[in-house]
């Protein structure tokens, strides 16, 4: 039998990822099996295998695509957002509390997340991507050198916990608006 070409391959990875990052934000990564992303995705189970080696491999690749997408938003957001640093800050803050309260984000990268990647390796992911642009926006809005790391970490937490909080609520646009009306008044109070 033929080997697929490297296109083939790639287009097999994303269609698993893809597959894998639906099912595990509608019923949790302990209800997924590799069998039922396999099955959807049409492929072996063996070809997740090849792409993934496990499915905590799996997850994880899910996680860090998602929060590369957080991430995105928010610099998208902050860039159009004009010139001020302080627009930016804000405009980036309210993308990552849309972004990871909208879609696939809030269960896998905060209720799953930590406990599946570890803590130490989600740390690692926010780090790299949606903190690493938060604390270059506190920067560049004049948090001092020696507070912007426990700004940065602070900020970041208020705003996951705001995320949890969406998530709870049976009406998430009204919880929405009133995580973003808070978050407008830490911005304001830095």
């Amino acid at each position: 039998m033929p080997r697929a070409s490297a296109a083939d391959a790639a287009k097999t990875a994303r269609s698993i990822l893809e597959v894998a990052t639906r099912q595990f934000a509608e019923r949790g990564f302990a209800d997924v099996s590799l069998d039922d992303v396999a099955r959807e995705a049409g492929v072996t189970r063996g070809a997740v295998y090849h792409h993934y080696r496990s499915k905590a491999g799996l997850f994880r690749e899910v996680a860090a695509a998602l929060q590369t997408h957080v991430a995105d938003a928010v610099v998208k957001a902050a860039e159009l957002a004009g010139a001020s640093p302080a627009d930016q800050l804000r405009a980036g803050s309210h993308a990552f509390l849309d972004a990871i309260t909208s879609g696939d984000a809030v269960r896998i990268l905060l209720i799953d997340g930590p406990s599946v990647v570890g803590w130490e390796e989600w740390r690692r992911l926010d780090a790299e991507n949606s903190a690493a642009h938060l604390r270059e926006a506190l920067g560049e809005v004049g948090v001092d050198e020696e507070l912007l790391d426990a700004m940065t970490a602070q900020l970041s937490g208020a705003m996951n916990e705001a995320a949890l909080w969406v998530a709870q609520h049976a009406d998430s646009e009204e919880a929405r608006k009133r995580a973003h009306a808070v978050l407008d008044r830490i911005l304001r109070a830095m």
